[in-house]
């Protein structure tokens, strides 16, 4: 998130700084408080309200990063811009003031704004730093962007902050997404010639409900339906092919998640594929979604077409192989070439999955006309949500219409 000079993240809600527990603070009074922190003060400000104590913190804090004007280099690659002082202490006292005023919600919007409009990110590659911030996504996405530069001295820390964000993921997003994917495997895997211990007796009851006799009290089965038996064997391959072009930072952090968990079950083959101008197979990885991550290298240029050229030599079983392209589709490659691959796939029963995007952050920006030509090869693309991921797994695997979110 970014956020014009001048402007300022809005203070979070609750009992007021410094008022007594259970006080009720006057309505007006509270409104002018608000909007003085987030103007920022000054003569034309207009609420001509004083802070004091924790008030007064706060809008220190504030005004040091949203009281100047973003960081600019001149024509020699120096800044020009002052801000949060200049060393990496007063950068952390900074760090943990805001992590002491505000909720870890906002403390990370403040994170991602003083890294984009100060120019902080050179400062991450302090461990003392490292240990000041709030891990997040995006945090995560900086790191990996730094990584060739980092020194030897930082780079614990910097796994320990990558390591934090991807468990506290895992455990938000794993066990959804293995229930959905392994319902929709045994519900794929259905059968209508089962044997006796095979039968899925509600479904079936289901199934002939039309048949029943009143007379006799039962229903007479004419079709059994059923379910293959539970194997340790795999039944479906999937390939993710992920851009890690800079823009998609967030989606590779949240696709090398799922790719870890998608390979911890033993029903699914996982295949996991990064790519800019060159394509890293780092399926060997996948046990460790850190590791995958320091595997990435963000930036760079786009190849689509090689990396699809990749995935289709790896693809056994085209019946029962989703590949999920994560990419905003700015190819540097060559475009025909790419939707040929496409279209060669699914013509021989792959399921072809596009996703703009696998973050929070919506729809970014991407190539208008690459997407309505993989639509009109029945691949629609779209952005999604991790939440709404493994419904999107599931449909696919099931080869059933995707759970498109409205635009």
């Amino acid at each position: 998130m970014s956020t014009s000079p001048g402007a300022r993240t809005s203070p979070g809600t609750g009992t007021r700084p410094g008022a007594s527990p259970g006080a009720t603070a006057d309505p007006g009074d509270e409104r002018l408080r608000r909007w003085r922190l987030v103007l920022g003060g000054g003569d034309a400000e207009g609420t001509g309200r004083a802070l004091t104590g924790t008030d007064a913190a706060m809008d220190r804090a504030l005004a040091e990063l949203y009281g100047r004007e973003p960081r600019r280099a001149d024509a020699k690659g120096r800044d020009r811009a002052g801000g949060l002082g200049g060393s990496a202490p007063s950068v952390a006292r900074w760090l943990g003031d805001i992590r002491t005023y505000f909720p870890s919600s906002v403390v990370q919007v403040m994170q991602r704004d003083a890294i984009e409009r100060l120019g902080l990110a050179t400062l991450l590659l302090e461990p003392e730093m490292l240990d000041a911030v709030e891990p997040d996504v995006h945090l995560v996405g900086t790191l990996l962007s730094l990584d060739k530069a980092m020194p030897e001295t930082t780079r614990e820390s910097a796994r320990a902050v990558v390591r934090k964000v991807v468990d506290d993921l895992e455990k938000r997003l794993a066990t959804r997404t293995r229930a959905t994917l392994t319902g929709a495997l045994d519900r794929s895997s259905r059968i209508n010639r089962p044997r006796h211990r095979d039968i899925d007796w509600d479904r079936t009851i289901r199934a002939n409900l039309k048949n029943y006799l009143p007379e006799h009290r039962t229903v007479v089965p004419e079709r059994l339906v059923g379910h293959g038996r539970a194997s340790r064997a795999v039944r479906k391959e999937v390939v993710l092919c992920i851009d890690q072009s800079g823009s998609m930072a967030a989606s590779v952090v949240y696709a090398s998640v799922f790719g870890a968990v998608l390979a911890s079950m033993r029903s699914i083959a996982t295949r996991l594929v990064v790519f800019d101008t060159a394509v890293v197979d780092l399926t060997d990885r996948l046990d460790d979604p850190v590791d995958v991550l320091f595997g990435t290298r963000l930036g760079g240029g786009t190849d689509i077409n090689r990396a699809l050229a990749h995935c289709q030599t790896r693809i056994g079983r085209p019946a029962d192989t989703v590949v999920v392209l994560i990419s905003d589709l700015y190819e540097g490659g060559i475009r025909d070439e790419m939707l040929k691959r496409v279209a060669a796939m699914k013509a021989s029963g792959v399921q072809f999955v596009a996703l703009l995007a696998l973050s929070d952050e919506g729809a970014p920006a991407y190539d208008r006309d690459h997407a309505a030509a993989l639509a009109a090869l029945g691949v629609p693309a779209f952005a999604c949500t991790p939440d709404l991921f493994p419904e999107v797994m599931a449909a696919a695997l099931e080869k059933r219409p995707l759970p498109i979110p409205p635009a």
